[in-house]
């Protein structure tokens, strides 16, 4: 079984400099998971640049979690719109080539 990159929640936090709760407003958004191992929080290190970008959202440009979550459901959904296109393109190649 694969062991899982965790990293503490409260040390995130510390690093940069945020109070857990916004990462616990972030988890009730839906934004990021939360682990808890041993009633300790814990962040999947593969979140990590979500979750500064996330930071980036809300501390530099100033907009509010609602707005944070918006943006990131649409660049997730571009993201998997590019995914299906390359898929597409790709199969369309392969037909092209016969």
């Amino acid at each position: 079984m694969m062991k899982e990159k965790l990293i503490p929640a409260v040390e995130f936090c510390t690093s940069h400099q945020v109070e857990f709760s916004f990462i616990h407003s972030l988890h009730e958004f839906g934004l990021i998971e939360i682990i808890e191992v041993k009633q300790t929080p814990f962040l999947h290190l593969e979140e990590l640049p979500k979750l500064e970008q996330i930071l980036l959202f809300n501390k530099e440009l100033e907009i509010n979690l609602e707005g944070v979550e918006v943006i990131i459901r649409l660049l997730e959904r571009v993201n998997q719109i590019q995914n299906e296109m390359n898929i597409l393109k790709n199969r369309l190649k392969l037909y092209e080539n016969l």
